[in-house]
């Protein structure tokens, strides 16, 4: 999920490069959504894991 935020980001800096504005802010929106989830996914495995196993 990193890797196409980053994709999405590049895609979005070589839009605004050439001039595409809509394209640009559209790939930015999508590259934003996908680093917002990944924060989250990584976020919510990093406390998952650090539970302690409950022996009995």
């Amino acid at each position: 999920m990193l890797y196409w935020s980053v994709v999405f980001f590049v895609l979005a800096l070589i839009a605004a490069i050439f001039g595409f504005g809509g394209i640009a802010a559209g790939a930015a929106t999508i590259g934003k959504i996908l680093f917002v989830g990944f924060l989250a996914l990584a976020v919510l495995s990093l406390v998952a894991g650090r539970r302690p196993t409950l022996r009995t």
